[in-house]
């Protein structure tokens, strides 16, 4: 859906969408881009809404979590977070599964990380080992330690996918 804001050039993403759209799903944790708490896609790329201005991203399609799924329909990464208990209070987890959504199609892409085995492979998909999944997603952090079952999770929608 499409919406037009008028909006000061400093607002960030995150905050353009909680407090003038009404968009909760997306969290605010520590605003400085440390936690992860507010990723959201921004063209099917994973972004820190926090530091992210929103008028860099004007024209932008913008989805939250709650963008990869429905309450009487979850999104396959919401329904294995559920079914491996990758939640606990739940307040990262919107930003947890974002970030998997951008995280598989980076790999699927071909992009390495630290730990890919071979770096100078980019025309093939990254096969997502639990070390692969768990260095792309450290810069989502859980206060509760779901991490073994995030990690469990996004495994599960790799393989599914693939």
């Amino acid at each position: 859906m499409d919406r037009e804001l008028d909006l000061d050039p400093r607002v960030s993403v995150l905050d353009a969408l909680r407090d003038r759209l009404g968009v909760t799903s997306v969290k605010k944790g520590c605003d400085h881009g440390q936690c992860g708490a507010c990723t959201v896609l921004a063209d099917g790329r994973r972004i820190l809404s926090c530091l992210a201005l929103a008028a860099s991203y004007d024209g932008a399609e913008v989805t939250t979590s709650a963008g990869l799924g429905a309450p009487d329909r979850l999104g396959d990464l919401q329904e294995a977070f559920v079914a491996r208990d990758a939640l606990q209070c739940g307040y990262c987890t919107p930003g947890q599964i974002c970030s998997a959504e951008g995280m598989l199609a980076e790999a699927r892409a071909g992009m390495p990380s630290h730990v890919s085995p071979d770096v100078r492979d980019v025309d093939s998909p990254v096969e997502l080992t639990d070390d692969e999944i768990r260095e792309r997603m450290s810069g989502n952090l859980c206060r509760c330690g779901a991490y073994v079952n995030i990690v469990a999770a996004i495994g599960d929608v790799a393989r599914a996918r693939s």
